[in-house]
């Protein structure tokens, strides 16, 4: 009876195990922005179920492990965050990102920490991104391929967020009379690199700020924004 019961119980486990082996799947498709059929490039995508990320390559086009049930995050910056409820279907799919119309740096990609740090969340990517002479696999391989380009992503999120956090709308205003769409459109115009707040702070990146602001009243008035994302 007991050894009828095992059996029963485990046949019962393999049917729950195949059932969910059904539903993963690997989600292909496009990103565009909304109302163009241009493709978009090095958009951050998440799977906040299996913590599966990918970027979009330079075609626009990306995959990522994931399955029925998921929900998936696509980010860029200068355009608004989707999510798509994965079902079951394999089919390639069009994703639509739409323009933020805010000029200022928006990507956040992880809106529920304080302090997002991608070497203890994401330890795989910086382990397959490593290179060995020694296996082959590790230069040529699509994941470490993949792997490399999710590490730089991360680098420069780093750093662009080490200038968010000395170039700030608060500081700025404090040296420069501009407010509002005004103050936004000369932060973009005039952000200063990260090798550049590295090694200029305090008074040096005040006088690097009004000297930028003097070039800013020179502009003609329809230069004193940034164009549109997708260009004229």
């Amino acid at each position: 009876m007991i050894a009828l019961m095992k059996r029963y119980f485990g046949f019962i486990g393999l049917l729950l195990f195949t059932a969910g082996a059904v539903k993963a799947q690997t989600v292909r498709g496009t990103v565009y922005e909304e109302g163009s059929n241009q493709k978009l490039s090095n958009v951050f995508i998440k799977d906040i179920n299996n913590r599966q990320i990918t970027l979009v390559d330079k075609d626009g086009k990306f995959e990522i492990r994931s399955a029925q049930g998921h929900t998936l995050v696509f980010d860029s910056p200068g355009y608004l965050s989707d999510t798509l409820f994965v079902v079951d279907n394999n089919k390639p799919l069009k994703i639509q990102l739409k323009q933020m119309g805010i000029v200022l740096r928006s990507v956040n990609i992880n809106a529920t920490r304080v302090v997002f740090n991608p070497r203890e969340e994401y330890p795989d990517v910086y382990r397959k991104a490593k290179v060995n002479i020694l296996s082959p696999s590790t230069i040529f391989s699509r994941e470490s391929h993949n792997a490399r380009r999710l590490r730089r992503f991360f680098t420069n999120e780093e750093r662009e967020k080490y200038v968010d956090r000395v170039f700030t709308p608060s500081y700025v205003s404090s040296l420069v009379p501009l407010k509002g769409l005004e103050l936004q459109n000369f932060m973009a115009l005039y952000r200063p690199s990260y090798a550049y707040v590295r090694s200029n702070t305090g008074p040096s990146l005040a006088v690097y700020i009004n000297d930028s602001y003097q070039k800013y009243k020179a502009l003609p008035l329809d230069q004193r924004k940034l164009p549109s994302l997708n260009g004229p």
